[in-house]
């Protein structure tokens, strides 16, 4: 969503003329969008703030913090960190240029909320053939560790045909695949078209040739979604399903609305209908009161649903929340014991699940060269997954089909089908 945002912002700035400077020392307007989701994130940012703060001891700058800590934080913001300029809240990001050109007297702060980024924008991305296309901001489901909902808002739905008119112009620009963005897709609705329908819409309306999203809650998954999934071509085999816990106590304090056995029939359904389908998912480890038990119950869920990659976390209080009134009573060191141990088990089920790759052709969409070697080009698997084999420049941004030669447990490596 960040991204997805930065994006906006981007070619707003770039619309109004503004250009994007190679270093920090040669920008006029230095900015970051942040998130909130982990006390981890913000402290970065506030590290990163006092590094930024010497560049205006010797030149004329603005530093500008926007996102979900800038509408957390507010005016705090400013006293943790006095070089900033402007502190813009989730609404108001992409108002940036009118505050920077008309007369704003800074220091300024503005978090006003029911504002929502332009309709006629194509993002700006640094891959011009993948885009992000938001469907919806904010959440209503208030899970009681997450603050994404006081930060970014209750849940509302962008229409059906603004949507399909974004798609349409990003086509044209040469995106070859998108990535429908929402804190909840599942729960899509506009006029009366829900999520299955919408994406219905967005292959047979549109000439986009590759269709992922992000992300689903498992208690608002439907066997329509799931057989939209197996019957369109256009969509991509590869689901992202936050778990966060294998405990039904622990899902329950969280306030997640479904049950572990639950959410095996949702992968027993996915699996069954596309059976090579893959599966990604979020896990907490370390929330309020989880016993040793508990967490064993989570590492008993990595072995047995077997997910192909997991964002993995340990538990930090988020202010204003409903957890943060739960007595956070697992000790740091314990919460890192146990994260590790959960992230070794998930490295090992991840080379496991890559192994299952070897030897099989897969459709790659290309999208530029590896970050380490310019003699292997990389992209992406219908599963989501990273491939690395030689080619030439003339095949970034074309679907290649590719066999899988070898894997570890983050990237597969192949050789291009002639």
């Amino acid at each position: 969503m960040n991204l997805a945002d930065s994006g906006v912002l981007g070619a707003i700035l770039d619309s109004r003329g503004y250009n994007r400077a190679e270093k920090e020392e040669d920008a006029d307007i230095i900015i970051l969008n942040t998130c909130s989701v982990r006390e981890k994130a913000e402290t970065r940012v506030l590290g990163r703030l006092a590094e930024l703060s010497h560049l205006k001891e010797t030149a004329d700058k603005k530093i500008v913090v926007v996102g979900c800590m800038a509408q957390r934080m507010g005016d705090r913001l400013l006293s943790r960190a006095p070089c900033v300029d402007l502190v813009l809240g989730t609404d108001r990001i992409f108002d940036l240029p009118k505050f920077i050109e008309n007369g704003t007297s800074f220091p300024a702060v503005r978090t006003e909320t029911g504002l929502e980024e332009p309709a006629d924008v194509i993002p700006a991305r640094n891959n011009r053939h993948t885009a992000f296309v938001t469907i919806s901001r904010g959440c209503d489901n208030y899970c009681s560790y997450c603050i994404v909902p006081y930060v970014r808002g209750r849940e509302r739905s962008y229409p059906v045909s603004r949507i399909l008119k974004q798609i349409k112009a990003l086509v044209t620009d040469g995106v070859i695949e998108i990535t429908l963005l929402g804190q909840n897709v599942n729960s899509y609705r506009d006029d009366g078209i829900d999520f299955p329908e919408l994406l219905k819409k967005a292959a047979s309306d549109t000439d986009i040739q590759r269709i992922r999203f992000m992300t689903s809650h498992p208690k608002d998954m439907s066997d329509r979604l799931v057989e939209m999934i197996k019957s369109e071509p256009k969509m991509m085999s590869h689901v992202h399903l936050p778990l966060q816990s294998g405990s039904d106590r622990i899902l329950k304090m969280m306030g997640r609305k479904y049950t572990y056995g639950h959410y095996l029939t949702l992968v027993d359904k996915l699996r069954r209908a596309v059976p090579d389908i893959s599966l990604t998912t979020d896990l907490i480890v370390g929330f309020p009161s989880e016993t040793e038990e508990e967490f064993r119950m989570t590492l008993d869920a990595v072995n047995g649903v077997r997910f192909d990659s997991a964002f993995m976390f340990r538990y930090s209080v988020r202010e204003g929340t409903s957890a943060a009134g739960f007595d956070d009573d697992v000790p740091e060191e314990e919460k890192i014991n146990r994260l590790n141990e959960l992230i070794n088990l998930q490295k090992n089920v991840a080379y496991e699940k890559n192994q299952d790759e070897v030897g099989r052709i897969r459709s790659v969409l290309v999208d530029g060269f590896s970050r380490r070697s310019d003699n292997f080009l990389k992209g992406k698997t219908e599963g989501n997954k990273t491939v690395l084999f030689a080619g030439g420049t003339d095949m970034i941004g074309r679907v290649q089909r590719v066999k899988i030669i070898s894997a570890d447990s983050w990237t597969l490596h192949g050789e291009l089908m002639v």
